[in-house]
């Protein structure tokens, strides 16, 4: 078995200068060039400071045509001079991730799980350090199943666990497990709590949210092509979720977590729930109500937002 190396100390300690975004890899210092391949941008090719140097607020999420939703939602929330529908897709030039600029606010697609969204999380933080971006605050808003809550409820994250209900991610290097610690801003969460009691009808709670592997077997459903456990165990599971602090499960929130408490940044996960797996694993609600759900985390965030840069009626 591989030597496991514990990283979960202070390792953002040293990482904050005047608020600046620093990065952890001393091997940038001596590069020429760095292309942020799969966002088609790079140092030499784009003034990446002109371009991104005003971002205070960078939102992430799964699907691309919902961040272009979000944009131009925000665009209009921050009543942005244009028209929402003109922003453009900054990565065009490549068909991984989606990319938009809606005045201070960045939004970004990330893609579905673990290996997509923390190749997105490295040129994003590289991104924000080229930039020189300061005292930013990145945010993931998605959905995610829900653990003894009911459909439509909004979790801020308080701590992002992995399967064993560790708050941990860890990270194969050089085949050594890195172990990073996936501790949230706690100030920021609490800040984001008390936005969703000022919103009426936002049902929203502080909970710890699960990031599995995989959709299907790494969250317990019975209704994959493989299942090799029954009905109780998948309860019993999810009972021992729930007295861990679980309140929902998603697929991005440890590595997201961890790699922003390296690199110093305030950080915070705000997913909606779309079902309640205790009573099930299909996702049968009607379509209008799934896309109400979904535009939940939108709105908190956008209050959020709002209330810092002073706009908030």
């Amino acid at each position: 078995m591989a030597p496991i190396l514990l990283n979960v100390g202070n390792e953002s300690t040293d990482c904050l200068e005047h608020g600046l975004v620093h990065v952890k890899n001393p091997h940038l210092d001596f590069m020429e060039e760095d292309i942020l391949y799969h966002f088609n941008l790079g140092t030499k090719t784009h003034n990446l400071p002109a371009m991104f140097g005003d971002i205070k607020f960078v939102c992430v999420g799964g699907s691309a045509n919902r961040m272009k939703a979000f944009a131009q939602f925000i665009f209009k929330e921050l009543e942005l001079k244009g028209d929402c529908n003109d922003i453009d897709d900054i990565c065009a030039g490549t068909d991984r991730y989606s990319m938009y600029k809606a005045g201070p606010v960045l939004s970004i697609s990330h893609g579905m799980g673990v290996p997509s969204i923390s190749i997105m999380m490295h040129e994003l933080i590289k991104l924000l350090h080229h930039a020189r971006c300061r005292d930013v605050t990145l945010i993931r808003i998605g959905t995610s199943g829900g653990v003894g809550l009911e459909p439509g409820t909004v979790v801020i994250t308080d701590t992002a666990v992995d399967s064993f209900f560790q708050p941990q991610f860890e990270q194969v290097v050089l085949g050594k497990v890195i172990v990073r610690s996936t501790q949230l801003d706690e100030n920021l969460a609490q800040e984001l709590l008390q936005c969703g009691k000022e919103i009426p009808n936002l049902p929203t709670v502080l909970g710890n949210t699960m990031c599995t592997h995989d959709f299907y077997e790494g969250q317990g459903r019975l209704d994959g092509a493989l299942c090799s456990f029954s009905t109780e165990d998948k309860l019993e599971y999810l009972r021992k979720a729930h007295e861990a602090g679980v309140r929902n499960i998603e697929m991005e929130s440890t590595v997201f977590a961890a790699m922003c408490r390296v690199c110093g940044l305030k950080a915070a996960v705000i997913c909606v729930t779309l079902l309640d797996r205790f009573k099930g694993d299909q996702i049968s609600t009607p379509h209008e109500l799934l896309l109400e759900y979904q535009q939940r985390p939108q709105y908190l965030v956008s209050h959020f937002i709002k209330k810092h840069l002073g706009l908030h009626n």
